[in-house]
């Protein structure tokens, strides 16, 4: 469970905004999403191939540059 305390003067809305950050970067929401259908690993493989090449391709550029 994700616990945030509200800093002396600080609004509601920032300490939610905090709070979805930190839900956000916990990822779960996506794990969430991926378990409300079944994917074939034939398909979740390429996806990863496809995100891994992805990965690599940006990394050569940002080293180019």
């Amino acid at each position: 469970m994700l616990k945030i305390e509200v800093k002396p003067g600080e609004s509601i809305e920032r300490a939610l905004k905090r709070y979805k950050r930190k839900y956000r970067n916990t990822k779960r929401l996506d794990e969430i999403r991926d378990r409300q259908e079944y994917t074939k690993k034939s398909v979740e493989r390429r996806k990863t191939i496809k995100k891994a090449a992805y990965r690599q391709k940006y990394l050569l550029d940002q080293e180019n540059i």
